[in-house]
This record gives structure tokens, sequence and C-alpha cells, in this order.
């Protein structure tokens, strides 16, 4: 370093073990530069300190705005080891700076005070501090940053052995950058809620997950929201439904050509659906058969297929549509429970049906279609950031053509195709373990969030048997009591097609009730002759099927088709269980794991 005395720049809002520092580096002959309450600190304690201006030359100025912004400081602290950088130091007689010791006041302590005002806020922006900071940490190959008082003592430490190591050095300045980059973000977190306005670049929200969880937000820190409001007013688990049901109908209608619906819940899909024409009976079984127009609304019918999938899982679901919701839409919305939709556009009269919902107070939200999200999204669980790259594989019906079993097996119909790509993309954004199977274009079972594969199989088979028993005759027959509404009729089925029958007392007083003529419960041979009726349907597993059980299970569910990737030890014994069963087992080859 030479044999011209080391010089420190101390500047800092956190003292703790500021003395000790001090100490230390007159202890090994460091000349110390230091800036207000710092300077006036280590003096009256006796140490040799020199205020900033001993080489600015210059006045704290502007009520202390200006104090180190020189480049008596800077050009110190950024000069290299460089002959071009030792000779205009030299000729503007400016010392190198070989240590800066610098933290900053947390600005979000000020803008947590309640009603703290803009002008506040911006006295408490540092600006000669980040310079500091930024400068040191910019040319720690030479200089040290210290802005984490944790860091003195080991610093010291190496200072007295001599100097301090590159790898040290190496890491005070990331700390140093995180430490800047916390702090900006802080300052446009701040600016942004005051200055962005909601429905620009941030929103505020009622709260987050739960009640108690405020203050909340929705917000980008690039360009603006990809969505805006027409109506009611979005909350946390709303906006998690909505941003991962609309990529799933995007996606849907990008790789099958036809409008696409989600039904979604708690993060993940009670139903997914292309717009195919509907049989009489699948309209009456889907509560639609009074719906103006659906005949000719592919978007109508695959939203009534999404929604129709799971009733009970659906109730209170949040809606996404691929395309310009129509007035048949927005019929089958209005009739149901439901918290809000999104979707690229409304066509005015389907608009007003939907803002007259829950007095207004229903969720319409417009998403931009033309929105693309970075490619690497993070998130925040229990103060530790994760990031990875988005999810971005595509599935098509492309993504089916390597059959593992039978070998003989030629290429895959256009509607097993078809149902593989709706299983699969619903997968993608199901959370994990999922299992899902789809038949018609439209999900039909799908077994979410489960710590065991075969719970997924079982839950995402249990609720395919259920749909399926939703057509039987007995269910299609029923004579309702006149003014029963539908999430009754919804409840009553699915406790008829499940075997739940309540057994006597209130509970099946109120099952009856809603009946002209109540249905008897179903057999067990009853039940297993009307699912021998069901084939054709397409199971996709988000991961491997590590045992034969999972098959069987599928199977029992008219399942033809398998879509799983391998990487199980158990894989030949599961692909010959499937070949044994007629089932044909087509490898994936990608893990689409969500959480």
């Amino acid at each position: 370093m030479g044999s011209q005395q080391r010089i420190a720049i101390i500047s800092v809002y956190d003292k703790t073990g500021l003395l000790d520092l001090a100490k230390g580096l007159v202890q090994n002959n460091v000349r110390i530069l230091a800036s207000g309450g710092t300077s006036k600190m280590i003096r009256e304690s006796g140490f040799p300190v020199e205020d900033i201006s001993s080489i600015t030359k210059a006045p704290e100025m502007l009520g202390g705005r200006v104090k180190t912004l020189h480049p008596a400081v800077h050009a110190g602290i950024l000069a290299r080891e460089l002959a071009s950088d030792e000779k205009d130091l030299a000729e503007q007689n400016i010392e190198k700076v070989d240590y800066v010791i610098c933290n900053l006041y947390p600005f979000k302590d000020t803008v947590s005070k309640i009603n703290v005002t803009v002008p506040e806020a911006v006295e408490e922006i540092d600006i000669g501090g980040v310079t500091l900071i930024r400068a040191a940490a910019k040319n720690h190959a030479r200089v040290t940053i210290l802005s984490d008082p944790a860091d003195y003592a080991e610093f010291i430490s190496e200072l007295e052995a001599g100097e301090v190591k590159e790898t040290s050095r190496k890491l005070y300045a990331l700390k140093a950058f995180e430490h800047t980059a916390d702090y900006d973000a802080a300052i446009s977190d701040f600016f942004r809620k005051q200055y962005a306005g909601d429905g620009f670049q941030h929103m505020a929200l009622r709260y987050g997950a739960n009640p108690h969880q405020k203050p909340a937000a929705a917000y980008v820190k690039e360009g603006r929201l990809p969505f805006t409001v027409l109506a009611g007013s979005p909350g946390y688990i709303n906006l998690l439904d909505a941003l991962n049901a609309w990529p799933l109908v995007k996606e849907l209608k990008e790789a099958l050509g036809l409008p696409a619906a989600a039904s979604f819940k708690h993060v993940s899909p009670a139903g997914a659906a292309i717009g195919t024409p509907l049989s009489a009976e699948e309209r009456k079984v889907y509560m639609v058969d009074d719906v103006a127009g659906i005949e000719n609304s592919a978007l109508a019918q695959a939203y009534a297929r999404a929604r129709g999938a799971d009733r009970m899982s659906s109730f209170g679901d949040m809606i996404a549509l691929s395309d310009v919701v129509d007035v048949a839409t927005a019929s089958i919305i209005g009739k149901e429970v439901s918290d809000g939709v999104i979707a690229p556009g409304y066509e005015p009269e389907a608009l007003a049906i939907l803002q007259k919902k829950k007095g207004g107070r229903y969720l319409v939200l417009q998403i931009d279609p033309e929105y693309t999200p970075a490619t690497r999204e993070t998130r925040t669980v229990y103060g530790v950031t994760l990031a990875q790259h988005r999810n971005d594989v595509v599935i098509s019906p492309k993504s089916f053509s390597t059959i593992i079993t039978p070998k003989d097996a030629g290429a895959l119909p256009e509607a097993a195709l078809r149902d593989l790509t709706i299983a699969t993309i619903a997968l993608k954004y199901t959370q994990s373990n999922s299992v899902c199977y789809a038949t018609r274009g439209q999900v039909v079972g799908l077994g979410a969030g489960q710590q065991s594969r075969i719970h997924c199989t079982r839950l995402a088979g249990d609720k395919a048997d259920n749909w399926w028993l939703r057509f039987h005759p007995r269910v299609l027959g029923i004579k309702w009591k006149k003014g029963t509404k539908r999430p009754d009729k919804s409840n009553a089925i699915d406790l008829l097609v499940s075997g739940q029958l309540p057994k006597s007392g209130s509970e099946r007083e109120a099952f009856e009730a809603v009946f002209e003529t109540v249905p008897e419960a179903f057999t067990e041979a009853e039940r297993e002759e009307w699912m021998g009726k069901l084939t054709d349907v397409a199971v996709s597993s988000d991961a491997f099927f590590p045992f034969i059980d999972n098959v069987y299970r599928a199977a029992r569910s008219g399942v033809k088709y398998i879509a799983a990737p391998g990487g199980s030890q158990n894989d030949q014994p599961v692909f010959d269980t499937a070949e044994k069963l007629g089932i044909t087992f087509v490898e994936q080859n990608i893990r689409l794991f969500h959480h």
C-alpha cells in the first residue's frame, strides 16, 4: 500500500461498535476522516479524527445535504492502481482512500411512521452515504467497504495481520451492494405508493391471504400492471388465482386453437376446458340448458365445461377466459356463485351483466393479452428470497409422441392428444403433487397438493367418477322442488353420486327437502355397471408414477391413455401394468411441479 498513511472515511447511522472500530484503526496507524455525528462521537471519545472538510476544503452546506460529494473524496475512493489515475490524483493533490465505513438511515423506519409526508420522507433520502458505499464497493479490488457493524472485528483482525484479504473485500462489497439495493427498494416502494396510482404500477389490496395480514399490495417494478379493474376490488388470493388461471387458458387456446376457460380455487384449477359443442345431456348436467345463445358461443361452452367438472370445488371460483367475453358466457357467470373473472376483453352487454353481480362488487379484471412476464421470477418465504427461471415450457399435442407401451401402438387419436394436452397444461398450474383426468376436451377430475401420488390419483379419480355418475339417468331425472337454488342442487347431487348420503336426522331431512321425489342411493353394483360405460379418459401426472397402484386406480375410471415423465426405479412394472390393462402409456418428458 506504499509508505503513506492509509485513510479511512467513516459515516454511519448505526454506531454499533464504532468506538472499537476507531480504536483499532488508530492502533494500526490509519488516518480517520468522518462527518457529522460520527465525527463528533469519535472526537468526544478521545480518538483523533478529522472532518471530511479537511480534504474537501469545502464546508457542509444546504442544511447537511452536501457533505461528502466532492472529487477529493470520490476520486480518492475510485482511484485504481493505474499510472494514469496516480497522475490525476497527483495533479489535484488528492490522496487515496483505503477504507470506507458507511451505513444508512433505515428509510423503512421513516415511511413506517403514521401519516409520514412526502417532504418528510424526501429529507431522509441519503445521497452522499449511498454514493460513498457504491463507489467503494465498485472499487473493491483496492478499497475495503464496511456497511455492516458485524464485520468490524474481523476487519480489524485482518488489518492487524497486515492487510485485508481479497475474499473479505469481495464479501464486504456484496453486502454493500445489497445494503444500497434494499435502501433503494424501500424508497421506490414508498414513491410507487405515492405516485404510481392504483391500477398503473401499484395497487393496494384489502389485506393479504388473511384479514390480519396487512398491508398488502400488487405491483410491478417496471412498466405497468398487466391488468385493469373494471369492477369490484381484487384481493390477494383473487390475484393469485387470476394470474395462474390466465396463462393456463392462454396456453390452452394457443395449443388447441379453441377458446378456453378455467375455474380456479385456492391457486389450483377446479376445472379447465376448451370450447367444444355440448350435448343435450351435458347442458343439463352443467346446468346451462336455459342459457340463450350457448350453442353459438365456444367460450360459453368452455366455461360450462370448466365449471361443470367439479361444481362443488368451483363454488366461489375465480374464472379465466381466453377470449372476449360474450353475453352467453356472462349469463352463465351471472347465475353462479363466483368471486371474479379475468379475460382479455368484454362485450358491452356482457360487461353490464357482470358489473351488476354482487351489487357491483363482483371482480372483473381485463388482462393485457400481449403481456409477457419476465423469465426470472422470485418469491420471499420467511424472509428468504427464492429465484428461478419461469416455467415457460410449451405443451402441445406434439408433446405426446413418445409411446412407451404398447410397442406396436400407432399414433394417438386426435381426441387423446387433445385431452392429454388439456390435462398436462392444467397440471402446470396446479399445486403439486398433482394428477389430472380429462376427456371430451375438459378436465373431469384433478387431485392437487397431495403429499402422496396415489392419493392424487385416487382423489382425481373419485372426482372423475362423480362427474360421470352425474350423467346417470337417475341423476338426470331428478325432480327438484320449486325454488331450489343451484348450490343446493349441486350439493345434493354430490352427496348422491359420491355415496356420502346422510343416514338420518336433520342432515337427512335437509337432503330430502330439495326433491319432489327422493332418489335412491346407488348400489355398488349400479356404480360399477355405470362406470363400465366410461372410456377414452386421459390421465396426466406432474411427475413419474412410482408404483403400479396408480395405474390400477386410473383404469377403474375408464382411463385409456396415461402421460407421465419417466425416471422411477419402478418404471418398467408401471409400463407393464398399463399394457396389461390396455392403457397406452406416453412419456411426457417434463416434470411440472408447481408451488
